[in-house]
């Protein structure tokens, strides 16, 4: 028999390790789960589900005519010979074979298209769901969580309906069925195996027991090895064992570690064979005490051989679906489990959604105006009362020390984030009066961190407008002084980008990113620093590109070069979250406060 192995979290639930069984009841715990809501995912699949029940119960109660043909054959077929009977019980047991392996590929794939249809609908459903959620969630998620949900947790539930829930279903069946039949067969065995069988069973889960738990301690000590030879053999950890002459102290902790692992090794396989040990001797004893309960004159009751050989044919059966059935329980836990921290994300308030009665924006002007904003991350405040109005086609510079807030103001503009005091307005409505793809469409951002998909240039480009043509991409690349570097490239606008756009130095992502935003067209443009990760020269190329196309846009820019800042209608100075000085640059300079102060010192200071 295999061993069981430990269940990770994107394993199946059956084999499940102490420290699983442990999380699963924490999980439930801390966010238990609706059995009706569980139903409503299935509801769509009722019929479906009803026939692969009927296919378990079928297959089930088929194999279980197989020992009644063997006493058939040993009682009459064989000493009579018996030849017709003889074929007859032959040719059945090979039609039940037949019947129940035919049986079972029409459950797996009726079971599992069932559960791949649900695991697509829930996978769907998360991703959009998570997609509509707010900056702060994803700032405050460690992002391997997100992933771990969305595909390791959707992936292993579908063992809920293809393995729990169809072993469930069948076990019970199986054990039923097979009590009933050695009842019909011998009443008096049937009695045997039914003292015999609990104490066996009983023995074998603890033995199992003892194995899940020294097989947990070792797979803790495994990862601790692997951490110590990690962090000891990388490159950055010999350079520091070396620089600081720890080289005997750690060897000295590997070597107790690895000491510490070859005792648990040990107990480790003394505790898997004695789980083997334990099995045989159950299979073999129960067989024993049928031949030894059928050949004694008080419990035989002028059995044939026949009976014996098939009641213990399906005391074979019994032991089995016996055991599955005894660890039903972990089985569902880790199941409802799953489900529970699906639930959990799918549960996650939507912070900033569309409004229930949105507004159009119609021609849009592109005036914007903060109106009194405020805003904090919790309870830590970052704006004050900022109000300041961009006219359109204006511009406005941003500037200040880093954490003075010009980040999180510009992000306000594209509803990144909804402020907790005031409105930001464009065209005087309240940015949460239009809907989010009114308010993307009218609002173009360009963040100095660049994410490119891993994708080709060209669908890079298409992801910010789907329905843009070839003439319309160069054109926008054109502008962002890029097309020239795309079409030197092996296969032009179908160059793969590669993980996270590792093809393109920081300066033509940037570029690629300016591109792809003109390519929608917005009225509102938001430059936060833009330019930053370009050399003078294409800054000055990227600078003049953006100037021009800003003719009759409305621009806010985040910048920390003086060359950026001074060319703006308005600038407004920002220390602490709060606007400190507002005006043109020669009206700035002029009062010689923080603004002249910082171009003074270089406006290389001011960095977001």
């Amino acid at each position: 028999m295999a061993e069981p192995m430990s269940r990770g979290r994107g394993g199946r639930p059956g084999s499940i390790s102490p420290e699983s069984r442990q999380a699963d009841k924490a999980q439930l715990a801390d966010a238990p789960v609706s059995l009706r809501r569980i139903g409503r995912l299935f509801s769509a699949h009722r019929a479906r589900l009803a026939f692969v029940v009927v296919l378990i119960v079928a297959s089930s109660l088929i194999a279980l005519a197989q020992p009644f043909l063997i006493k058939r054959v040993i009682d009459v077929a064989i000493p009579q010979q018996d030849v017709s009977l003889l074929l007859t019980c032959v040719l059945l047991m090979v039609g039940i074979a037949v019947a129940t392996s035919a049986i079972g590929v029409v459950q797996t794939w009726q079971s599992t298209t069932v559960g791949q249809r649900v695991m697509h609908r829930l996978r769907s459903d998360l991703f959009g769901h998570l997609q509509r959620q707010s900056i702060g969630f994803f700032t405050r998620t460690r992002g391997g969580e997100i992933q771990s949900r969305v595909v390791n947790d959707i992936g292993s539930m579908q063992s809920v309906v293809t393995s729990t829930a169809t072993s469930i279903a069948s076990n019970l069946t199986t054990v039923v069925g097979t009590l009933v039949a050695m009842l019909l067969l011998s009443w008096q065995l049937a009695l045997v195996t039914l003292v015999v069988l609990p104490p066996a069973v009983v023995l074998t889960r603890q033995v199992a027991r003892m194995r899940y738990a020294v097989t947990a301690a070792r797979q803790r000590k495994l990862a601790d090895l692997h951490v110590q030879v990690e962090e000891g053999l990388s490159v950055s950890g010999i350079q520091l064992t070396k620089t600081l002459g720890a080289a005997p102290t750690l060897a000295r902790r590997f070597e107790q570690t690895s000491a510490e692992l070859v005792d648990l090794e040990v107990r480790s396989q003394l505790a898997g064979r004695w789980r083997m040990a334990t099995m045989n001797i159950v299979f073999a004893a129960v067989p024993a005490t049928l031949y030894l309960a059928a050949g004694l004159p008080a419990t035989s009751g002028g059995m044939t051989i026949g009976t014996l050989v098939a009641f213990v044919a399906l005391q074979g059966a019994l032991f089995r679906p016996l055991m599955g059935l005894l660890g039903v329980q972990a089985d569902v836990t880790a199941s409802l489990a799953l489900f529970s921290r699906i639930f959990e994300y799918q549960d996650l308030p939507v912070e900033i959604d569309d409004p229930a009665d949105p507004v159009r924006l119609g021609r849009v002007h592109g005036e914007v105006r903060f109106d009194h904003v405020g805003f904090g991350y919790g309870d830590a405040p970052v704006l004050h009362d900022i109000h300041l109005t961009v006219p359109a086609g204006g511009s406005l510079a941003l500037v200040g020390e880093t954490g003075s807030g010009k980040t999180t103001l510009a992000s306000l503009v594209a509803r990144l984030h909804d402020p907790t005091t005031g409105a930001v307005r464009i065209d005087g409505v309240d940015v949460r009066d239009l809907t989010l793809d009114d308010l993307a469409a009218t609002v173009g951002v360009v963040t100095q961190e660049t994410y490119l998909l891993h994708a080709s240039v060209r669908d890079n480009l298409l992801h910010a407008r789907p329905d843009a043509t070839d003439a319309e991409i160069e054109a926008a690349c054109r502008a962002a002084r890029i097309h020239d570097v795309v079409t030197a490239l092996p296969d032009g606008y179908d160059t793969m980008v590669g993980s996270r756009g590792h093809r393109f130095s920081g300066g033509e992502k940037q570029r690629l990113a300016i591109a792809r935003t003109l390519l929608r067209n917005p009225r509102i443009l938001v430059l936060d620093e833009a330019t930053s990760a370009l050399d003078n020269e294409t800054e000055r190329e990227v600078q003049a590109a953006l100037d021009e196309l800003a003719e009759g846009r409305t621009t806010i820019t985040i910048a920390h070069r003086l060359s950026t800042v001074r060319n703006a209608d308005q600038i407004a100075v920002l220390a602490h979250g709060q606007v400190v000085e507002h005006g043109t640059h020669e009206e700035l300079l002029l009062r010689g406060g923080r603004y002249a102060d910082l171009v003074r010192s270089g406006l290389s200071t001011v960095a977001a």
